[in-house]
């Protein structure tokens, strides 16, 4: 057995880097907090190719003592504890000690500091965690971190980072993130010497949901402010008609900390029970605030979750103060008064003004005549002429039936009281529409004289026709749909229960991957801004060439927003955000470095987008092919590998009625 040995300084910080620093994104993240933990109102971060090559955050919080720099940078140095009774109450962002630490193991590192009123500041640089001696140095108040080179001397973490245009997207999605959870600190940030967020850090949540989400999300937001048992919940939520395709757009702060809970998401969506529709999801941005002692944030190194003492009252919390404020949204909604230049519609009670209805008739209309009242005009109040509209008519006929006469069409054009029998014109009456042609007329031709019809010339006697054979008939019978979802189908003895979306996204799925043809696109009238998060937007950008091989035209318009020209032919144009937030989700998680799981990725999603629904209506010729394509077994499962039909024999139905 190997012997027992204490590892070296040295292996022991990059050990504990590993569980600090991930990626850029990490650092930038740990260095933020700290200036925020420092008092700064103003923080600047600064990247170029993506945080590998440089991370520099500016704040102008109260700075370090020269004296105290090489303590700053030892494992668990922290100026935010001092007794094991702080953990229980721990109110700041960072409190371990570790993060400049583990940073600079892993980096070389400058720091720049002056703390308030000192006459200069102090700098000093450390390469893979070596510092070097403390320099007197002439900077603004507050600090300074600059971080090369990020993983030069662990070659086995930085060959599983990303491109540079995805670790930036991922430090840009932690910077929106620090700036939503501290709107009263300006947060700046800049990548590749190109500004791409700017908070005002006037203190107003709003401000800087609208600097990070955008103008569109900004607009579709409801306030909410609650709580209960000490908890208090307040910002913003989605309105139910603004949900995205993905939870990509809900933030939780705890404490003024960026989380990430489950119990926060149920608590949310099930306040939406009944309003959302079906797979949409609601975004938000949510602080819930609590007593210190009621909530441990040293469960996770990378503190972004925590548990509750009480997961139940901040369940209620949060769950009741998000839905009333949709109620007392869907309230103000159901009591909005339209306004006319006079008046207000319900200000005082009036008769019902009386509605002047004309009634088409065929019959040719004489000027001088008087017309008769229930003929031509009929007038009645408004009850009764919503009463006389609701009532039962003849259904009427297809667009598509050609009509047998002039008398039919004028028949059709009738409108008479209902309570009038119905005229019935005299048989042989002239026609009541003329119809003129504006066609050219062609010219007359010369009577032929009358002759016997030509005897057929000489021709090969035509092959006789093949009488196709009657197709067998279908081992299966098409007993109806249920739900608007479920197929019902017999064979013999078994009945068969096929999903029609997961059967339909199936074979859009293989017709999708088997054709090495383009997906053919359909060019957009307008083209159509979308929005997405940094990290989603980040990876789209990468991918510009396997969307436009899909049928997406797509190109970059700015921060976070893609200008899309053209779709695939099967997407429904008002489903191109949320098709791209899935396919960016789908490239986050399968796509990677892998072509092959990429393209799954994209056909996944396209299928699913293309295929019929739960809950549409569907024809019985369209459901009748589902059918032949699973029972033929073609298709059996989903491309998620869900089931797509599910078998009950008659011994098992009869069984439930206790019939066998």
């Amino acid at each position: 057995m190997p012997h027992i040995q204490q590892l070296s300084p040295h292996v022991a910080d990059l050990i504990a880097a590993g569980e600090v620093v991930e990626r850029p994104a990490s650092v930038v993240k740990e260095l933020i907090e700290n200036a925020i933990d420092a008092g700064a109102s103003a923080v600047v971060a600064e990247l170029q190719n993506g945080g590998m090559s440089l991370i520099r955050v500016t704040d102008d919080g109260c700075g370090v003592a020269p004296d105290e720099l090489p303590t700053a940078f030892l494992r668990h140095a922290t100026s935010k504890m001092r007794s094991a009774g702080d953990l229980a109450a721990i109110g700041t962002l960072g409190f371990r000690g570790e993060a400049l630490a583990a940073i600079s193991a892993v980096s070389r590192l400058d720091v720049f500091t002056r703390q308030k009123g000192a006459p200069q500041g102090a700098s000093l640089h450390l390469e893979g965690g070596v510092p070097g001696e403390v320099e007197p140095a002439g900077c603004p108040e507050g600090s300074t971190f600059a971080i090369r080179d990020l993983f030069f001397n662990t070659p086995a973490r930085l060959k599983f980072m990303k491109s540079d245009s995805a670790e930036g997207a991922a430090a840009a999605g932690v910077i929106a993130q620090i700036a939503l959870s501290h709107p009263e600190v300006s947060i700046r940030f800049l990548r590749d010497g190109k500004e791409e967020l700017h908070t005002p850090g006037d203190g107003k949540l709003l401000s800087a949901v609208y600097a990070v989400r955008g103008r569109d999300f900004a607009l579709g937001l409801r306030e909410v402010e609650g709580g209960g048992e000490g908890i208090s919940v307040r910002g913003y939520v989605t309105d139910p008609l603004a949900g995205r395709g993905s939870r990509a757009m809900q933030t939780f702060f705890c404490c003024g900390r960026v989380i990430k809970s489950a119990l926060l998401t149920a608590a949310l969506e099930e306040a939406y029970a009944n309003r959302q529709l079906k797979g949409k999801f609601p975004g938000c941005v949510l602080h819930i605030d609590l007593p210190l002692h009621m909530v441990d944030v040293n469960v996770h190194p990378a503190k972004t979750v925590v548990k509750f003492v009480s997961e139940r009252a901040v369940f209620s919390a949060v769950h009741h103060t998000v839905k009333d404020a949709l109620d007392a949204g869907g309230r103000e909604a159901a009591g909005t008064v339209v306004q006319t230049p006079a008046r207000r519609l319900n200000d005082v009670p009036q008769p019902a003004p009386a509605v002047t209805v004309p009634a088409f008739s065929a019959e040719p209309a004489q000027a001088a005549a008087p017309k008769p009242k229930g003929d031509f005009y009929q007038t009645m109040d408004a009850k009764t002429f919503r009463e006389q509209a609701a009532a039962p008519r003849e259904k009427p006929r297809s667009m598509g039936t050609p009509l047998s006469s002039n008398a039919e069409l004028g028949s059709r054009l009738t409108f008479r009281d209902s309570a009038r029998p119905p005229q019935t014109p005299p048989p042989k009456a002239a026609p009541q529409y003329t119809v003129r042609t504006f066609a050219p007329v062609p010219p007359a031709e010369e009577p032929k004289p009358a002759q016997e019809p030509e005897a057929p010339q000489s021709e090969p006697a035509p092959e006789p026709e093949q009488t196709a054979l009657p197709a067998a008939p279908a081992p299966w019978r098409f007993a109806g749909e249920v739900l608007h979802t479920y197929i019902i189908a017999e064979d013999g003895e078994n009945v068969w229960l096929i999903d029609k979306h997961a059967a339909h996204e199936r074979i859009n799925f293989d017709r999708l991957k088997a054709n090495p043809e383009p997906v053919m696109r359909q060019q957009l009238l307008a083209p159509l801004t979308v929005e997405v998060p940094g990290e989603q937007y980040a990876v789209l950008l990468e991918n510009l060439p396997l969307l436009e091989e899909f049928g997406f035209e797509a190109e970059d318009f700015g921060t976070g927003c893609l200008m899309v020209r053209a779709v695939p032919s099967d997407i429904d144009a008002g489903l191109v955000r949320e098709t791209l937030e899935m396919l960016a989700e789908k490239l986050l998680t399968a796509g990677g470095a892998d072509p092959a799981a990429a393209r799954d990725a994209m056909l996944h999603t396209m299928a699913c987008k293309a295929a019929i629904k739960g809950g549409w209506s569907s024809d019985p010729a369209e459901l009748k092919v589902l059918i032949q394509k699973v029972q033929s077994g073609e298709v059996q499962f989903c491309p998620h590998g869900r089931p797509v039909k599910v078998k009950l024999s008659k011994y098992e139905i009869e069984k439930m009625f206790k019939r066998a």
